[in-house]
């Protein structure tokens, strides 16, 4: 799987050092479940992506919904272990970050997705 880093282009903050793209029908099923953490500086993109659930999930995270072109229309702080997450429209993927990762991160900020 390849890795990303992820930038919030409004601020300069670095969200992740190093995020795996799901962006398969099977990544993008298996996405974190089963896992028993998310160390900090990583993550999971998930592409396309309009909703996620935490099903099968056992540590929260921050989810951060945003279009084509980086624009955050959503974020989810703190999302609990097997409950589902919100629905957004209009969002082309779902950056899964380590919860608190995304303090200070707003709907209308950029985010950029860089090779790594």
């Amino acid at each position: 799987m390849r890795s990303v880093r992820v930038v919030n282009r409004t601020s300069g903050q670095v969200l992740a050092e190093r995020a795996a793209v799901a962006d398969t029908l099977w990544s993008r099923f298996i996405g974190l479940q089963g896992r028993r953490d998310l160390p900090l500086g990583t993550g999971l993109v998930l592409v396309p992506c309009t909703s996620i659930h935490m099903l099968f999930m056992f540590f929260p995270i921050d989810a951060v919904f945003a279009t084509r072109d980086g624009r955050v229309v959503r974020v989810a702080h703190r999302l609990r272990p097997w409950t589902v997450g919100p629905i957004v429209p209009g969002a082309l993927y779902c950056v899964e970050l380590p919860a608190g990762a995304a303090d200070g991160l707003a709907p209308g900020h950029f985010i950029d997705l860089q090779r790594v």
